[in-house]
């Protein structure tokens, strides 16, 4: 059961985008483990930084190319060294472990949720 209703109106306040990795490297000054990506959101968006806890299940060679979905309207996060300037999003599994949200197809750099 959700938490809490919404509006559709609360909910276009959201802005998730898709976006391509771009670089992603390993992220040691971080509490829990995590990588940094470098995504870009297109050219109305640009090049992102996202702090993501996904080192169960993905590397940083396997990323760069893949398309995310990212909430692209949150106020930067000063996460250690890094801003991290968008929230990446993904589930937990059976075994809470974080999986990637993403869309089945390619979707063009920037396209929102709707």
């Amino acid at each position: 059961m959700a938490d809490e209703t919404i509006s559709f109106e609360d909910f276009r306040k959201v802005d998730i985008r898709v976006g391509t990795i771009v670089e992603a490297e390993p992220f040691p000054e971080a509490r829990k483990p995590a990588l940094i990506l470098k995504i870009d959101f297109g050219p109305e968006i640009g090049v992102k930084k996202s702090s993501a806890q996904i080192t169960d299940y993905y590397g940083c060679e396997m990323l760069v190319g893949r398309q995310v979905m990212a909430v692209v309207n949150f106020e930067p996060r000063q996460i250690g060294p890094i801003k991290s300037e968008v929230l990446t999003l993904g589930f937990k599994d059976e075994a809470g472990l974080i999986v990637l949200a993403g869309a089945d197809r390619a979707i063009p750099d920037g396209h929102r949720l709707i």
